[in-house]
């Protein structure tokens, strides 16, 4: 019997787990598999990519985790810079292109996995596309960047970065150029940085951007990137005002890259990304596989689905898809929305709904807000730690939690995270049996001390 072939598109997490684990399933008499990267990297850390250009992560190949010469030492055929251009879903064969040598050629496939991943959101504005305005999405983009950053350091004269956006990657962002010296401006088109916190708590980031020398411009939607004779960047235009770059950094975020899948007429959610069921197959489709950043997941909280773009959800996404395709079975059942990042010693985390997330879904709630320290106030080295936490009113079923805090602040999210996946009450909370020597908590653990705020919260408001 003639082995299947399964085609994946995509050689990142996604991608490469899948075909890693259905080759752990199947060898190659059974399961001939082909891939298609279109870059020159595979398998590597996007998430790094700030800490590579801030000088964190000293060498780029130490954000990937395996070459495509190990893939193809596990039997797998990856062919890099070769773009698929069209899928024929009805033919069962994606038509690719080879960007070194121009030729063009169709392949067909038994089982195909699509993991297109993300593209940065890049508002089509005058002077976007000009040089020396960076997204940071690949790591063919933080390697322009470098390039970037070297030209202008080597060249003398002011260095000026301004990042365009405050979520996570302009965060991120702000702290490697304050890293490499440049003089950051930060502008956001919103009330606060950090759009996926409430605007009490993204407050709190604004406060500490600017305790650390960052300009922060909020309500300050950009209309045009100016540029100078040589047609690099010269200056960010927004509503609020003109501000002067010598390099810009799109951290707007990201958008699932199913350009492709759409033009195939495979079906795609609210937030453009690819739907699913369960074991990841695309819906409607009995050999069709999607996972990572293309496409949308069941916020376990709200019951819709959302559009997340995090590695740890594409790899998880892989292993489900490798293990269906190789025979064996898995499921991915959704996600509760957990993210953390930092800029410089300040931590920022959240998990679960917002206040507008909330009431978006047509829930009734109540809030809670703690100041606490992230080890005992006696213990040297305790520093401010800010809970936010949502509930559900009546029930007080924990609906989200944000923290904002210094060293050892972050990582506490992922109990809410556990909390929010079992469905649990922040009474019930209140019963955790966490952890506790003063260098690591006080003896009350902030996020426990939110919850029983919350719990009164939830009876006042049922009084």
């Amino acid at each position: 019997m003639a082995a299947e072939r399964l085609v994946v598109i995509g050689g990142d997490a996604a991608g490469m787990s899948a075909a890693s684990q259905a080759r752990r399933l199947k060898g190659p008499d059974a399961l001939e598999i082909v891939a298609f990267e279109r870059g020159h990297f595979t398998s590597y850390s996007a998430c790094g990519i700030p800490y590579w250009v801030g000088g964190d992560v000293e060498e780029r190949d130490d954000l990937i985790a395996r070459t495509p010469g190990e893939h193809r030492g596990r039997d797998i055929d990856l062919r890099m810079r070769t773009e698929v251009t069209e899928l024929d879903v009805a033919g069962q064969r994606v038509r690719a292109l080879d960007r070194e040598s121009g030729e063009a050629y169709w392949t067909g496939f038994d089982k195909l996995v699509i993991a297109t991943g993300a593209r940065p959101v890049r508002p089509a504005l005058p002077g976007m596309d000009a040089a020396g305005v960076h997204g940071v999405q690949t790591l063919d983009d933080g390697q322009a960047l470098l390039d970037s950053l070297e030209a202008l350091r080597s060249g003398g004269g002011p260095r000026r970065a301004v990042v365009v956006g405050a979520g996570y990657i302009g965060v991120e962002m702000a702290e490697a150029m304050l890293k490499r010296g440049f003089e950051v401006t930060v502008v956001n088109r919103g009330e606060q940085p950090m759009a996926t916190l409430d605007a009490d708590m993204g407050r709190l980031v604004h406060e500490a951007l600017d305790g650390l020398g960052v300009t922060t411009v909020n309500g300050a939607a950009v209309t045009k990137i100016l540029t100078g004779p040589d047609g690099r960047a010269t200056g960010v235009v927004t509503e609020a005002g003109t501000y002067p770059a010598d390099v810009v950094v799109l951290g707007i975020g990201v958008e699932p890259e199913t350009g492709l899948a759409r033009a195939a007429g495979l079906p795609v959610g609210p937030h453009g990304g690819l739907l699913t069921d369960l074991a990841m197959r695309v819906v409607g489709h009995e050999n069709i596989w999607a996972g990572g950043d293309c496409v949308e997941v069941l916020d376990l909280v709200a019951g819709r689905t959302r559009h997340i773009a995090l590695g740890t959800h594409a790899n998880k996404h892989g292993q489900v898809i490798g293990s269906n395709v190789g025979g064996g079975y898995g499921t991915f059942p959704g996600v509760v929305g957990t993210a953390v990042s930092k800029v410089c010693d300040l931590e920022i985390a959240r998990t679960g709904l917002r206040e507008k997330d909330a009431r978006a879904v047509g829930l009734r709630y109540v809030t809670a807000t703690i100041e606490s320290t992230q080890r005992a106030g006696y213990y040297p080295g305790a520093k401010p730690m800010t809970v936010k936490m949502i509930a559900e009113l009546r029930t007080g079923r924990l609906l989200g939690v944000q923290i904002v805090g210094r060293e050892g602040s972050a990582k506490r999210v992922d109990v809410a995270a556990v909390a929010l996946t079992a469905g649990m009450t922040v009474e019930q909370m209140t019963a955790l049996d966490l952890g506790y020597a003063p260098p690591f908590s006080p003896v009350w653990d902030p996020v426990l001390v939110a919850a029983r705020k919350t719990v009164a919260a939830v009876r006042g408001a049922g009084s």
